[in-house]
């Protein structure tokens, strides 16, 4: 009986198993590298959740409409990112607007080895170009966040998984009624399942000023309130309901090849619950509409803010300030060797998705630190890809060390981290110091949705001074501040409203 059952269990999950579509994750030239543990061997997680508007289904043409765009590849209309810090203690989601204008790396498709050509255009339709992992490289292009994972709904998956879990309540300031969603509710609250579910989530010109900016509010709060419903155990009490989500959901979900199993996507769910909702942030990455209003443009200053909190691991509620990060330990007392017996390792990572690497970048800064006393510097040759340039060392005992390589070539001390990961020390040069012997004085990474054509690297030397002294607490001080244009919903807020336009109301 144990070994029937255990046979049985076994032929089930492997069922579930080949519910999953899988597809590749990055299909451009440059995976930038995963972000490193810290000290307590911790590492944030970042995953792409997505959205296609297929009409590749009898299903999805009924729910989606548009007859005379069965067949035609599909539109990635809905992009968030979860950003799950190291500790998981938080988590952010940034949603960004589907006619955001964006540099869309050369990708290739596994399946034929079609070759896409890098081009602009609006962000959802870079899922066209060989499927998610191209929207994978054109995040990562565009914010500088290495992407760990993708997940991926059509219209059919997202009913289902609406009907599995047994509706989600929401809520609307007054009567609403959009014909183009099929959206109608009145005023209060309303539990929504299966097509009124994804009405809600498609609604665009019944909310607000009928923008992207109030659907992607409505995705949130949808999103906030059915992690609280999951959260608080009371649709998943009964085994039955339980097997039909497992069902529903495996059915609905196309992932990448590193989530390709029951078995990872419950250790992803099993990390998830332990973030509390009220550490929950859901906002939408600050735009602005491009001349003419074709498309919408990231915020210049705002927008870098909010992507150089996530890769740094800052939480976007603004709770982070102050807060002593595991690989920010004061300093132990002991005093940084003479420079020509500090070993640095070297490692070009100026290469992204859109840009090639830049040729020497390890040796030119290795020669810099030789010329500065630091005669055991070396270039490896071994490529990589990175955004912001780091230093990483092993142990505590090398962060006096580390600090002293950082000092003499005008690299924040920010930027200095302890990894479990690492050895010894090893200064990785990024994207945003792609010229220049010493550390760029101003970051010099492309603008957002620019690719290779924003500014070049300047070659101007950093003055060691704007670092902010040697355990980085007042950089981390001032990274925390969230930008004013960042409009956040927290986790724990069940009395979020959607305000209806309207033109749309009864």
């Amino acid at each position: 009986l144990i070994l029937g059952a255990a046979g049985g269990g076994w032929l089930y999950i492997e069922h579930l198993n080949n519910n999953l579509t899988k597809d590749d994750l990055h299909l451009g030239d440059n995976k930038l590298e995963k972000s490193q543990p810290n000290a307590a061997g911790q590492a944030p997680m970042n995953i792409l959740l997505l959205g296609s508007d297929s009409r590749n289904s009898d299903e999805n043409v009924r729910l989606g409409g548009a007859r005379a765009d069965r067949g035609r590849p599909p539109l990635a209309d809905v992009q968030m990112l979860l950003h799950v810090s190291a500790d998981r203690s938080n988590m952010s989601v940034l949603s960004i607007p589907r006619d955001t204008r964006v540099t869309i790396p050369k990708c290739t498709d596994p399946d034929d080895n079609t070759v896409y050509a890098q081009r602009i255009d609006k962000i959802n339709a870079s899922l066209q170009n060989g499927g998610p992992g191209c929207t994978v490289a054109t995040w990562e292009e565009l914010t500088g966040i290495p992407i760990d994972h993708f997940m991926m709904v059509d219209f059919a998956g997202v009913v289902s998984m609406a009907d599995a879990v047994g509706g989600v309540p929401v809520c609307v300031d007054r009567n609403v009624h959009d014909p183009k969603s099929g959206l109608r509710l009145e005023e209060g609250e309303t539990v929504v399942r299966g097509e009124a579910a994804l009405q809600w989530l498609r609604t665009r010109h019944g909310f607000e000023d009928g923008s992207d900016l109030g659907r992607a509010k409505a995705q949130h709060l949808y999103m906030n309130a059915m992690v609280r419903e999951l959260k608080a155990g009371t649709k998943l009490t009964n085994p039955g309901k339980l097997r039909n989500l497992a069902e529903q959901a495996t059915r609905a979900l196309t992932v990448d090849t590193g989530l390709g199993s029951v078995k990872r996507l419950y250790d992803l769910g099993e990390d998830l619950r332990r973030v509390p909702t009220r550490r929950i942030t859901m906002a939408t990455m600050p735009w602005v509409y491009s001349q003419g209003g074709s498309y919408v443009l990231p915020k210049e200053g705002d927008a870098e803010k909010v992507f150089s909190m996530i890769r740094h691991d800052i939480a976007l509620d603004g709770r982070d300030k102050g807060r002593r990060l595991p690989d920010e330990s004061p300093e132990t007392g002991d005093p940084a060797a003479p420079p020509a017996e500090i070993d640095v390792r070297v490692l070009n990572g100026t290469g992204t998705a859109a840009q090639a690497p830049v040729s020497g970048r390890a040796s030119l800064v290795a020669g810099r630190l030789q010329n500065k006393g630091f005669t055991r510097a070396w270039a490896d040759t071994t490529r990589v890809s990175k955004w912001d340039t780091q230093i990483s060392y092993g142990s505590a005992d090398l962060r006096g060390d580390a600090l002293a390589v950082a000092e003499a070539l005008g690299i924040p001390a920010k930027l200095v981290k302890q990894s479990a990961a690492e050895t010894g020390i090893t200064l990785t040069v990024g994207a945003d110091w792609r010229a220049g012997a010493d550390y760029p004085h101003v970051s010099t990474s492309p603008t957002p949705g620019a690719g290779p054509t924003g500014p070049p690297g300047a070659d101007a030397t950093a003055d060691p001074a704007d670092s902010a002294g040697e355990d980085g607490a007042a950089d981390h001080e001032d990274d925390s501040k969230v930008p004013d244009s960042l409009e956040g919903l927290n986790g724990d807020d069940n009395s979020a409203c959607m305000t209806v336009n309207p033109r749309y109301s009864f």
